[in-house]
């Protein structure tokens, strides 16, 4: 325990501190962040060996593994692929120095410590990490509907006869109206940018 709060005192423990706006641009992080299509950066935690950057568009880590090597793993967890979960916030006790934050990313658990003296944000952050996933979970189910629709919709049609319509003509209308359909479908329930929840919970 006294090594630990040593170890704290002096600075050399694996505690994060968020980064404030002004300093973004002097991480590593920001090197990989893709500006040039309108990716910005919202949330960063920098800690002893790692950065966790939070764009709108991804969750970039700089993963050092130990502050001695000066080797860099970089990941990118962009969020149409790596859907968020079981998303939790564990604050200070009495004698604690930080809060933890854990969520699953894709299929990739983490979990951050952070100073608790920025509880406040880490809170904030919290909020979006939350809301992202349960809009992510509200997209997947109503995605799977627009799916199941279209289905029993071509099922439908299939057993519907008429001498008019040759099977290659029908098959072909059916075929170019279901990619047509299911991309607009994509479009509103499969979300890339998650630009207004960061702006609705971190810049306030």
């Amino acid at each position: 325990m006294l090594k630990k709060l040593a170890s704290d005192a002096l600075g050399l423990s694996d505690i994060g501190v968020v980064v404030p706006k002004s300093d973004f641009d002097k991480t590593e992080a920001d090197d990989f962040v893709m500006h040039e299509t309108g990716e910005v950066i919202y949330f960063l935690i920098k800690t002893k060996a790692d950065e966790y950057c939070f764009t709108n568009k991804a969750l970039i880590h700089v993963d050092g593994k130990n502050a001695i090597s000066k080797k860099r793993m970089l990941r990118r967890y962009d969020y149409v692929y790596h859907p968020i979960t079981e998303v939790a916030l564990e604050t200070a006790g009495t004698i604690d120095l930080d809060v933890e934050i854990k969520f699953t990313i894709g299929n990739i658990p983490l979990s951050i410590d952070i100073h608790k003296k920025f509880a406040t944000e880490i809170k904030d952050l919290y909020k979006v990490i939350h809301a992202i996933s349960m809009e992510m979970k509200e997209n997947a189910k109503k995605y799977e509907i627009a799916q199941s629709s279209l289905n029993y919709a071509a099922q439908s049609i299939g057993k519907m006869e008429s001498r008019e319509v040759t099977p290659a003509g029908s098959f072909e209308e059916i075929t170019r109206f279901a990619t047509d359909w299911m991309m607009d479908q994509k479009h509103k329930y499969v979300k890339k940018d998650f630009a207004d929840l960061f702006e609705l919970y971190i810049n306030q």
